[in-house]
This record gives C-alpha cells, structure tokens and sequence, in this order.
C-alpha cells in the first residue's frame, strides 16, 4: 500500500511526499492500518509491535499521532509523550518529526539528560506538543513541575526491550503512573524482541492492545549479504585492515562490545591514516552528537561505537556493518546489523569470530535461523598495522572490574587517589612510611601526623627524626623548612648552621674545642641574689 491510500491530511501529506515516502513498509502499513479512531467506526486501538530497527517504525507512530491530532478536534491541544532509552535516539525520533510535520501546527522537543535545563524548559514555556524523551530527564522534569504530564494523550514507548536492558523499567514503571489512563490516552509499544518484560508491561499499561510482529529474518537474511571471518584474537586489527582496504566502503560502523575496545579500535584506525571516531556512552553529549551529526552529513565515514551508544542510529546509505566482537546477546547480532539494509536497501555485515568469542555463534545461527556464510581469509587479505606495538592510551573511559579498581591504573577525573596502605616486607623487617624522614635529614613533600602511623614499628632513629620534623620551633613557624629553621636556631645559640640536635657536642665539648672564648656572666634575676645572701649568712 501507498501512504496515499489512508486519506491523510493534507498538510501531513505534504509532508511525507517531501520526505519521499511512497510505498508504505510492512510495519507501516500494520500500524496504520489498526490504529486509527475517530471517524472511522472502531475506536483507536493500543498497539503492541515486534519490529526490527530500521523498518520505519519511527514514520509509523509520529504519523499515527499527528493525523489524529489533526482530524480529532478533542485531540487538537493534547500532546504526546514519546520515550527512547538513549539521548541519540531521542533527537532521531525529534529530527523525524519535525520532517513530517513542517506544514502542521505542532512543536517538537526533546528532553534528555546530559545537557542544561534551559533549553528544554524553554520548549515547555513554547507549549511543545511533541514530546521526545529519555526517562530520568522526563521523570525529573514532571517531579519539579516543569512537565505537565496530564495532557497527554498519546504515549510510545520505542525500543522498550532495549530500556530494560539499560535499567529503565523501574523509571518506566513511574512514568506510566503519572500520565493519564490506559482508558484516556492511547498507547504504543514498540520492541525488537519479545521478552517477558515488555510484554507484563504491554498487558499491565495498555488496554487490550492489537499485537503486530514482523519477522526479524526479513532483513537479516534476505537484504544483507553476511560474512564470518575466523581470525585469532592478536590478527583482528590487521584482518580488519585488509577487509576495510579490499572493500572501499562509503561509510560503515564498527561494533564493539567493551567501551574499552571501542576506543582502542578507533585510535589504531586513526594511527593507519582513517577518518575515524568513536563513541561510546562516557562521551559527553556535546561530542557524542557533534560526532553523530559529522557521520550523518559524510564528513567521518568510519564510526566505532558499543551497542548502547549506537542502538537507534539512523545512517543513511549505509554500506558496511563490521562485528569487531560478538555480541553476547543473540538478538543484538541482529540490531548491528540491521544498521545497514535500512529502507529497503542493500548491506553487508562482516563479524570478526575469534577464540574468546566464537561461543556466543551458534545462540547467533539459531536465532537468525540459519548459518553465517564463513569465508577463509588468506594470507593476502590481511594489511600491515602501523598501530602494532604501541600502546593505546584511553584518557578516562577505562572499564572498571567488579571490585571496583581500574586497570593499567587508570581513573576516571572525578575519582581520588586513595593512599595504599603501609605492608609489611617479605623477610619479615620494619618497612618505614613513605612519606617519614629519611636518616640522612631530607624529606618528602608530606609527613603524616604521628598519631596517623603505627609508632611500634619505627625504629628509634626513626621516631627520633620524626619528633625533630613535628616539633622542631623553626620548622613550625616557616611551613617546614628545616634548614631556615635551623639557621634561625643556630644564630640564637652561636652555633653553626650545620649543627643539629643530634649531633650537637656536649657543653664540656664545647668549651675544650674553644677554650680560649669564655661565656658571659649571666646576668641574675633577684630571686637568685636573695638565694645568695641566705647562703652566705
């Protein structure tokens, strides 16, 4: 069917023939086909749709939503609430609308976190009707009165297996009961796949939803020419040189499974003469979208990303799709690869299996239905690596282990460094603080306060040149300057300024090395004269 054959809107239709849409997709015409109400003799109708990414879902709902805001006169001045579980996603579904709607009366906005608020209470202030958001934002907006979430009357929830993947069901599941109804709105859920979760919300949110699926193996198998290479873990990076080098592709995504991975994979690219960038979720939202948009307009033709970050990216013509790594989750073979082929059109996705990962590849067969086409790649294939033997640094988006501590060292810019504690050496003897007073007088930047150290283990040489460094009168008063302060004590007794407590000869000493200086009569106080006269007398 044609998008002309549902007698839309005029001004809509304007819109969609602009956008070059013609030929209605089979998700397309399923959604438009059940969801309509008003005029028509049955009542809108709840959807619950299993679509794979890239089959035009995203035109679907936003033309649902626009023609019965349109032709609904109760509808006119309500809004429609649309979640995506990731901020790229979010300004996709609001570039969409905006494309469809140029001759319609709606304003569309977008409210994800990352980003100030100004902007996007602005929108709410400008009454936007379209709402595009992520659940923290939205929920935080609506819970500090911003967000008015009683006007809505139309919700979608797009990828919602993916949101629970990343934690939002919780979100989801407040969300839902802020908004109006089941029976006062109408509601459209949307998931790659059908699992348990998606569908107790479907059954416990919507009101006796029409289910539409549409097989997944319509595009992975029939649109996309696919290929498994299986190479050993340290041969990848010049496997993928070869591959990228034989095919030319015009623009195409590498998946990785580790933001880790990702950001190495891009770097060493880069050190072999690509246009590359990566984008993994750490990125701040400035450059994630900077980058997205620099891929969408052709200026970078090589983008590494991990599932998270790329899940909803809409390439254009994109050519190539490369698995770096396996996914661990089967259906998400699916979703990468389902980058390229969008539209109708044609791909080619190339997995790299090696050792680590070839496990995961029969949970891959069976849920696609049928085997990866295996080629053997020959010595011919592979390029030389101009990135081999350097090491990569990964600024701050190192993965963190289960115990929390990162490897190679590696912290993050709002992470401290903690002290390590003091340990004990192997053969069994007293190893002194760091930061303690060395025997021959110098010191360190610091010297911890003594009640912060175990004294027992100090030695008396130790101790003793402790007590010097916290009690010594020059030290204190100049901030730790031990040789200021000792000039200033040696002046004061006439010493020299190398003499120190330690060190310092005794009084009888003293007076053998000069007996030709004699001291000074001291001077008595009157105490000491009445003592005198009582002696004498």
């Amino acid at each position: 069917m044609n998008f002309k054959d549902f007698n839309l809107h005029p001004d809509l239709q304007k819109g969609i023939d602009e956008a070059e849409y013609i030929t209605c997709m089979p998700v397309q015409e399923q959604v438009l086909s059940h969801a309509f109400g008003g005029q028509s003799a049955q009542p809108a109708q709840d959807l619950y749709v299993q679509s794979q990414t890239g089959t035009g879902k995203t035109a679907a709902f936003l033309i649902v939503i626009f023609q019965r805001m349109l032709t609904e006169e109760a509808l006119f001045k309500k809004k429609a609430l649309i979640m995506a579980p990731t901020r790229e996603l979010a300004v996709q579904i609001e570039e969409e609308a905006k494309m469809l709607s140029r001759y319609l009366p709606f304003k569309t906005g977008s409210f994800y976190g990352g980003v100030g608020y100004a902007q996007q209470e602005k929108l709410l202030k400008d009454n936007a009707q379209i709402l595009v958001g992520t659940p923290g934002r939205v929920l935080d907006l609506n819970k500090s009165g911003r967000m008015n979430l009683m006007e809505i009357a139309f919700l979608v929830l797009d990828e919602a297996d993916r949101m629970f993947d990343m934690g939002f069901y919780p979100d989801l599941r407040k969300l839902i009961k802020v908004v109006p109804s089941a029976d006062r709105r109408q509601t459209m859920l949307f998931s790659a796949t059908l699992n348990a979760w998606v569908k107790n919300l479907a059954w416990e949110y919507t009101k006796k939803p029409f289910e539409i699926e549409i097989e997944p193996e319509t595009v992975t198998v029939e649109e996309i020419t696919q290929v498994l290479y299986h190479v050993p873990s340290e041969d990848k990076m010049t496997l993928l040189l070869g591959i990228i080098k034989r095919e030319q592709p015009e623009s195409m995504i590498i998946f990785c499974n580790t933001k880790k991975s990702t950001e190495i994979v891009a770097k060493r690219l880069k050190l072999n003469g690509m246009n590359c960038e990566f984008i993994i979720g750490d990125l701040p939202q400035s450059k994630r979208l900077k980058i997205i948009d620099d891929v969408k307009a052709g200026k970078i033709k090589t983008l590494v990303a991990t599932d998270v970050a790329a899940r909803g990216l809409d390439i254009e013509a994109l050519s190539m799709v490369i698995n770096y790594d396996l996914p661990v989750e089967a259906e998400n073979y699916v979703h990468r690869i389902g980058r390229t082929a969008r539209a109708g059109k044609t791909g080619k996705a190339v997995t790299l299996a090696s050792e680590q990962d070839v496990y995961e590849l029969p949970a891959i067969e069976r849920y696609i239905g049928k085997k990866i086409p295996s080629e053997i790649a020959g010595q011919e294939l592979y390029a030389q690596d101009n990135s081999a033997g350097q090491r990569i640094h990964t600024d701050f988006y190192e993965e963190r282990h289960h115990s929390g501590a990162k490897p190679f060292g590696g912290k993050r810019r709002d992470e401290k460094r903690k002290p390590e504690p003091r340990k004990a050496r192997e053969d069994g003897g007293k190893r002194r603080h760091e930061n303690a007073p060395r025997r021959d007088g110098v010191t360190r930047k610091s010297v911890p306060k003594p009640a912060e150290q175990d004294l027992s283990r100090l030695s008396m040489e130790e101790r003793m040149a402790l007590y010097k460094k916290k009690y010594t009168p020059g030290e204190a008063k100049h901030g730790g300057n031990r040789e200021h302060g000792r000039q200033n004590t040696a002046k004061r007794r006439h010493e020299p300024a190398n003499v120190t407590r330690t060190n310092r000869p005794k009084v009888e000493q003293r007076e053998k090395q000069k007996p030709q200086e004699q001291a000074a009569p001291a001077k008595k106080g009157i105490l000491s004269k009445l003592k005198g006269l009582f002696k004498k007398k």
